[in-house]
């Protein structure tokens, strides 16, 4: 039976590596999945506590609340940014944390980073598993994916992933995540 899979990722650059990783999950895990990609971060407000009112959540924010808790599970694709996790996303994981039922409570998560360079986004995944712990969310350790020199290993026009070996890796890491939601 397939699952229902949301993808929180990608990056708000049109042509990021982590958007293109995003999209080609769809195409490698179509057998066993079914997904739906959230990347509209630009819709969530900056988060400020004295803004913060449970009367008046922002639209965005009880969409993403719904899609979470709709999802058998949630894949994490996301760049690095200075070692650690881009603004936008921590901004986003700062609003979800505030909701009063909190939807990643023991939800199953595996988190996917691409870079340029040679760790593949390694910092970012291992303080974004630090901040997941706060919300009790139930994280993959392995298979991790960390698609290094991303820009050896998709087509620069369509975005399509060409490296064979990586894409052979995703697939173990996504066979072991449907695996581990049944955990």
């Amino acid at each position: 039976m397939k699952k229902n899979i949301l993808i929180i990722g990608g990056s708000l650059r049109a042509k990021s590596f982590n958007k293109y990783l995003a999209s080609n999950l769809i195409e490698i895990g179509k057998e066993k999945f079914n997904f739906e990609i959230f990347s509209d971060f630009n819709l969530l407000p900056h988060y400020n506590t004295d803004d913060h009112n449970q009367d008046n959540w922002p639209k965005t924010l009880l969409e993403l609340e719904e899609k979470i808790k709709k999802a058998d599970g949630v894949i994490f694709v996301t760049p690095e940014y200075n070692f650690s996790v881009p603004g936008y996303l921590k901004n986003c994981i700062d609003w979800i944390s505030r909701l009063p039922n909190q939807p990643l409570d023991k939800k199953p998560v595996c988190i996917q980073s691409a870079s340029l360079g040679p760790l593949g986004g390694a910092r970012v995944q291992y303080h974004l598993r630090q901040i997941l712990v706060f919300l009790n969310a139930r994280v993959m350790n392995k298979n991790e994916i960390f698609v290094t020199f991303a820009n050896q290993k998709f087509d620069e026009n369509s975005g399509k992933l060409t490296d064979d070996i990586t894409i052979d890796f995703i697939g173990k890491q996504l066979d072991a995540f449907y695996d581990f939601i049944d955990e």
